[in-house]
């Protein structure tokens, strides 16, 4: 059987486009987005966007904030804070980074991260932003552990 049983000519005929036929396309042409005057829009609106090329924080401007000189966040690390540095440490631990305490034989990355944090040794800092986009950083020994 045959879609085209009756030798129906033109009952099927698949269209293709004509591969001589002349196109638009000009390889060599600038794809950039840009306005008449030739100005790239994304680095334009970038100061607007609070978009950094360079990625030089301090280029962010008034945007991403600044630290706070005095604090006003309590000293307490959470819950949330303490499970995120044990899981970043235990993560550096398990890829070889230079344990901070003496191991005595254990060899679990969560449990040396543990042992690290009960020592203060954690080499990590822990930002805290603010609702008026400032911001506070405070490092794992100035906070106070309640477990």
């Amino acid at each position: 059987m045959s879609d085209h049983e009756d030798n129906a000519e033109g009952y099927f005929e698949e269209q293709y486009d004509d591969p001589d036929a002349a196109m638009d396309y000009d390889p060599d042409a600038d794809f950039t987005m840009g306005d008449q005057n030739g100005a790239d829009p994304s680095t334009a609106n970038a100061a607007q966007n609070g978009i950094v090329e360079s990625g030089d924080p301090a280029a962010y401007g008034a945007a991403s904030g600044e630290a706070n000189k005095e604090r006003i966040t309590t000293p307490y690390m959470t819950k949330y804070e303490r499970a995120r540095i044990l899981g970043t440490r235990a993560l550096q631990i398990s890829m070889n980074a230079p344990v901070l305490v003496a191991t005595e034989g254990e060899t679990d990355p969560l449990q040396i991260a543990m042992k690290e944090l009960a020592a203060r040794k954690i080499p990590l800092i822990i930002r805290r932003y603010l609702p008026d986009s400032s911001f506070e950083d405070w490092s794992v020994q100035e906070l106070i552990l309640t477990e």
